[in-house]
């Protein structure tokens, strides 16, 4: 073999390795209308509808953060050092 050829090995993942995958290293921040907010955030208070706004989500999807701002999403992310993703 080469240096400019690979061998793929085969890996497998079961649903709990996907989920945790990037844990603690990255954070996504998407974008949700505040209609959506509470199938994310199940104990966010009520909002009004309509209000664009940015949740931050751990690597499994759990909520970190909702705000307003996407600046703010992102600095929150850095402060506790995740590394940012976009979804959307």
């Amino acid at each position: 073999m080469t240096r400019s050829e690979t061998r793929s090995l085969p890996i497998e993942f079961d649903s709990a390795d996907l989920a945790t995958l990037g844990e603690g290293e990255v954070a996504y921040v998407k974008p949700m209308s505040s209609d959506e907010i509470r199938r994310v955030f199940p104990e966010a208070p009520e909002l009004a509808p309509g209000l664009a706004l940015f949740a931050l989500l751990s690597a499994s999807g759990n909520p970190i953060l909702l705000t307003d701002s996407r600046d703010a999403a992102v600095a929150n992310a850095w402060a506790q050092d995740l590394e940012t993703v976009s979804v959307h």
